[in-house]
């Protein structure tokens, strides 16, 4: 047996053909194609995660629905920071999100929106943080992901798809697209695996996000 042998066949030695399946603490999506291709099956809580699409109503908000919905059963905040619409609260009930726990920032300043993001995480107080910021700097990135790493809640930012090839600490990155009628995703980066190409993904029908 030659000594490269001999070194692939300790047990200590991973190989890239070989799963890795990290175990994470977090929340399924609802979604059963996406869940397949998360790391532990879930969205995960303690770490950044970030959403890249094109256009506002692309399915963003669907997406994450389900996962709104069940961190609902908290008695914890649900903060937004700067989404793109208003949110239409009757909709947003009827899928089951409590919005006594929802917390709203529009039209703050990138200054404040940062700052609001990371405060929201560090609190201890809030189940999730979404953003929609799109201007960050690398060193405002590792704040967010110092930030999230502290707590127990999800943190998710939304970001245009024209910044996928940017280098990014979020642990999960995930672009969402809609081609031909059908809404699809891609996993970017995920931890312990390789990124995926693109999954077609089926989400219910559309949440009507502003009056």
């Amino acid at each position: 047996m030659t000594s490269l042998e001999q070194i692939l066949i300790h047990q200590h030695i991973w190989q890239a053909s070989q799963s890795v399946t990290p175990t994470v603490s977090g929340v399924p999506s609802g979604h059963p194609e996406l869940d397949a291709a998360l790391p532990g099956g879930v969205w995960p809580q303690g770490a950044l995660t970030e959403i890249l699409y094109d256009h506002p109503g692309i399915g963003e908000l669907r997406l994450i629905t389900p996962l709104l919905s069940q961190l609902s059963t908290e008695p914890a905040w649900q903060l937004w920071i700067n989404p793109p619409w208003q949110p239409y609260g009757p909709a947003l009930a009827q899928a089951g999100i409590a919005l006594e726990n929802l917390l709203l920032i529009k039209r703050a300043s990138p200054r404040d929106c940062l700052w609001a993001f990371e405060q929201g995480l560090r609190s201890g107080a809030c189940s999730i943080v979404l953003g929609w910021l799109a201007h960050l700097k690398a060193s405002d990135l590792r704040r967010l992901q110092l930030a999230a790493a502290a707590t127990n809640a999800i943190a998710i930012l939304f970001r245009p798809t024209q910044l996928a090839n940017q280098s990014s600490p979020a642990v999960l990155r995930v672009l969402l697209d809609r081609q031909n009628g059908q809404t699809g995703f891609s996993i970017l980066k995920r931890r312990g695996g390789w990124p995926l190409p693109r999954r077609l993904l089926n989400l219910p029908s559309p949440v009507p996000c502003s009056v």
